[in-house]
């Protein structure tokens, strides 16, 4: 019975996750900042399955709870087995491009919390000599675009990151798998304009390709759905010079 640990576990991409795993009967711990929406994420989770759902209400904003958060899911599932980061925030560029309060918001939300967590993480299943992490980026930060900038950066930053943390315990028996989706229909995505066509997917589509990957142990960077790996090799090698006429 695996223990799960799910940072950000009322998003719907990690609610879509979680309830993969509970209907094996996976033991989960789950983190979020609404009390409300995450009772009512772990009810839904028993009901589906899952060996015990034990919760902690927190801001992952504050780095400073880390520490704590990561030992209280270990303590409370007798172990880790792996984690789901799946927390962070779509602002918006316009506002971040003139308040720098908010670019740093972003950056934050979407890298610096991240890191911290994950370096908690790794540090603990290291020690152990086993687990698997995934963490959820976005094609966004395959190439720095005027529309989305500032949070792309900040998974940008976050790819790096995860790149250097893989290679670095590619020898403790621990996995590391970056998770970078496209276009997803969720309540995060909500104001961005021409939703909705081929491009667009599910939650549920990139749960299931975000379980097998975490069942997997990799790849080291997941493209979910699929095309989305042609689709930025693309993206990330258009010449300057072509790319600077582009609008995305």
């Amino acid at each position: 019975m695996r223990r799960i640990v799910i940072f950000g576990a009322t998003s719907a991409i990690a609610q879509a996750v979680a309830r993969l795993f509970a209907a094996d009967g996976a033991r989960l711990f789950l983190v979020a900042r609404n009390a409300e929406r995450l009772d009512a994420v772990a009810a839904d989770l028993r009901a589906r399955g899952a060996g015990t759902v034990a919760t902690a209400t927190a801001d992952l904003a504050d780095e400073g709870a880390h520490a704590a958060l990561v030992a209280q899911a270990e303590a409370a599932l007798e172990g880790l087995d792996a984690a789901l980061i799946a927390h962070g925030t779509l602002g918006d560029q316009s506002r971040s491009e003139s308040d720098a309060d908010a670019a740093l918001a972003e950056l934050r939300n979407n890298f610096l919390s991240p890191a911290s967590i994950l370096t908690h993480l790794a540090n603990r299943m290291a020690a152990q000599g086993h687990g698997t992490i995934a963490v959820i980026g976005s094609v966004a930060g395959d190439r720095g675009r005027m529309s989305n900038y500032v949070y792309g950066s900040a998974k940008g930053g976050l790819r790096v990151f995860v790149q250097g943390l893989r290679h670095r315990l590619g020898k403790s028996g621990v996995s590391v798998v970056l998770v970078q989706p496209g276009f997803v229909d969720t309540p995060m995505t909500a104001g961005v304009a021409n939703r909705g066509g081929p491009l667009w997917a599910k939650p549920e589509r990139v749960a299931r390709d975000i379980r097998r990957a975490m069942d997997r142990g990799g790849p080291a960077i997941l493209y979910t759905p699929w095309f989305w790996s042609p689709i930025m090799t693309v993206v990330r090698n258009l010449p300057d010079a072509v790319f600077r006429r582009t609008k995305m």
